[in-house]
């Protein structure tokens, strides 16, 4: 049956990989869950590298590529837009699409400083649209469960959180000098990766606190000068002449969280061998809970069971039973599978229910709030390395 309501137009401003993921999600978003979204019609992907936007909206169905995300602004037809580009374009993309009265869900880090972070922020409050932050590991089946465990006290009282985000996309030092390697402390490992385990830990775990013995480093200090574009994390032609890399390859520090809980981090994009490896552990005087991207079908979880013949930690299969899943695969059985491209349809999907206003819509997406705070966090662990290690405070969670 075909529905008679006016359809929802969406577009994606970068053609690289994380924009190739959100317009794969928006192409599925009316293939998952209840009805009442309208139909989305597939609008344009911009990208300054036309021949990438070309190629982009061939794959994934979209009416046409523009060459500059200003024509998506101009663009009255438009409704929704992701932002899929180099942090520091954040701001300037966002305030044009919300003057133009136009929905966004930008991708994190939020922005590519704090003072451009807040400045969007500030805008949220006064904006008449749907404004969000790309955090997709929050649409983990997984993930999902195990914030469900704790906020149920299955665990008991939380007495360790353990994360990390180790990736190896940095390790080659013949790779191009792109953006990712520019923009001073906090904007690499920390901004790239760090980001989505802090919002992770805050999602599962509760508000950090405050955050001590902070430690960046630079594993490979200079990158030899790309000779043309760099599409995402691939290689590219590159000349003789060498730039310096502006920020850190590794990080790691501690959380105080406000319920007093202890957190470990660290975060890096040189982990040989690690091609995406956020991960966590959470842990309980009565359970435990873990969970790794590179097994996304699954968690681990460990509690007090009564026959202590059975105890340990058991291998829960996503399945119908947890988050997401039910509704959200085309085959509803365990076993089946669960891929960071289900995250970003979900995400795509619970954005344009916000949009539409749906009747019984999934959990709203990240704020712009949320992530300013999360730019907070990290402002704050660059302080603690900046001053030996020192504890910093960071601002209360609103």
């Amino acid at each position: 049956m075909t529905s008679s309501a006016k359809p929802l137009s969406v577009a994606v401003i970068g053609a690289g990989m994380a924009g190739r993921s959100h317009a794969a999600g928006y192409r599925n978003v009316n293939t998952v869950f209840g009805a009442g979204l309208p139909p989305v019609r597939l609008a344009a992907i911009a990208d300054a590298n036309t021949a990438l936007a070309e190629d982009a909206a061939r794959r994934y169905g979209f009416d046409k590529a523009l060459p500059s995300w200003e024509a998506v602004a101009e663009d009255p037809t438009i409704d929704a837009v992701s932002i899929v580009v180099g942090n520091a374009l954040h701001r300037p993309i966002a305030e044009a699409l919300v003057a133009a009265g136009k929905h966004v869900l930008c991708e994190k880090p939020l922005a590519g400083s704090l003072e451009d972070a807040r400045a969007m922020a500030e805008l949220e409050r006064s904006a008449d649209v749907v404004t969000a932050v790309g955090y997709t590991f929050r649409r983990s089946p997984g993930i999902a469960a195990i914030r469900d465990h704790v906020r149920r006290g299955e665990l008991g009282d939380l007495t360790l959180f353990s994360g990390r985000y180790w990736c190896d996309y940095a390790t080659d030092p013949k790779g191009p000098l792109s953006w990712r390697f520019k923009g001073g402390a906090g904007s690499g490992a920390l901004g790239d990766v760090g980001s989505h385990v802090i919002d992770a830990a805050e999602y599962v775990a509760g508000p950090i606190a405050s955050v001590s013995g902070a430690t960046l480093s630079t594993q490979i200090p200079k990158r030899p000068l790309p000779l043309g574009a760099v599409v995402g994390h691939n290689a590219a032609p590159v000349s003789d002449e060498f730039g310096e890399v502006e920020n850190e390859d590794t990080a790691s520090f501690t959380a105080r969280f406000e319920s007093g809980l202890v957190g470990t981090f660290s975060v890096t994009r040189t982990g040989f061998g690690l091609p995406n490896g956020l991960a966590f552990d959470v842990l309980g005087v009565g359970g435990r809970a873990a969970f790794d991207q590179h097994r996304p079908a699954e968690y681990l979880f460990d509690d007090a069971q009564p026959d202590a013949r059975t105890r340990g930690a058991r291998q829960i299969i996503a399945g119908p039973q947890l988050p997401y899943f039910a509704g959200g695969v085309p085959m509803e059985a365990p076993g089946v599978g669960a891929s960071n491209a289900d995250n970003f349809t979900y995400q795509a999907r619970a954005f344009l229910d916000q949009v539409a206003r749906v009747a019984e819509p999934l959990p709203a997406c990240a704020s712009f709030a949320e992530g300013l705070r999360t730019m907070e966090i990290i402002r704050a662990i660059v302080e603690s390395s900046q001053t030996g290690g020192a504890a910093v405070t960071v601002p209360p969670a609103v």
